[in-house]
């Protein structure tokens, strides 16, 4: 005499005999949507990909973790390719930038006039190294490598506006001026 068989659970046996299963389809985020269409917008330019970067930070304020894979395959590159350029140039972000950008140069013209000082100064004053921001969001410190202004160094560039002459005064009323015009003290 046989046993009568229970029912199979479908939690644990899978799908039924003769149908597939389902295959979760993984929702791409904001920011990879948002980097897929740049780079199908913008994949036909010769050397591509600095373009494509440039786009993406302008439009997210960075190029997050999980817009490298539309990139790589817009491009037929791989993931490592992109992350190793992204990660090569000073000028790319990963993360979000604080309220206001501070940029002090660091090229020769400006150091022989003081930009070390004036970078050291910087660092002591937002608590922060060079691709840090402040701990409250306010700023973010990065090197940059010339400005133009070398006749007139050192250097900075607060938000997009270029700085010439700067003293340790002179940033700090910079920075007290940026607090002031976006009701955060940086």
């Amino acid at each position: 005499m046989s046993t009568p068989m229970a029912p199979p659970d479908p939690a644990k046996s899978g799908p039924a005999p003769g149908r597939a299963a389902a295959i979760p389809i993984a929702k791409e985020s904001p920011a990879a949507t948002a980097a897929a269409r740049i780079a199908e917008r913008l994949r036909h330019q010769p050397g591509a990909l600095l373009p494509i970067l440039h786009a993406v930070q302008e439009e997210l304020g960075c190029i997050p973790a999980d817009s490298v894979a539309p990139i790589a395959r817009a491009l037929n590159l791989s993931r490592a390719e992109v992350h190793g350029v992204l990660t090569f140039y000073p000028h790319f972000r990963t993360q979000p930038a604080g309220r206001h950008v501070l940029e002090v140069c660091r090229a020769e013209s400006c150091q022989a006039m003081g930009a070390e000082q004036l970078a050291e100064h910087a660092r002591r004053t937002l608590g922060c190294d060079f691709h840090g921001t402040t701990a409250d969001g306010a700023v973010s410190l990065e090197p940059v490598y010339c400005l133009g202004l070398c006749a007139q160094s050192p250097a900075i560039m607060l938000d997009g506006q270029p700085h010439a002459r700067v003293t340790a005064d002179t940033l700090g009323r910079l920075l007290d001026r940026a607090a002031q015009d976006s009701g955060a003290r940086p």
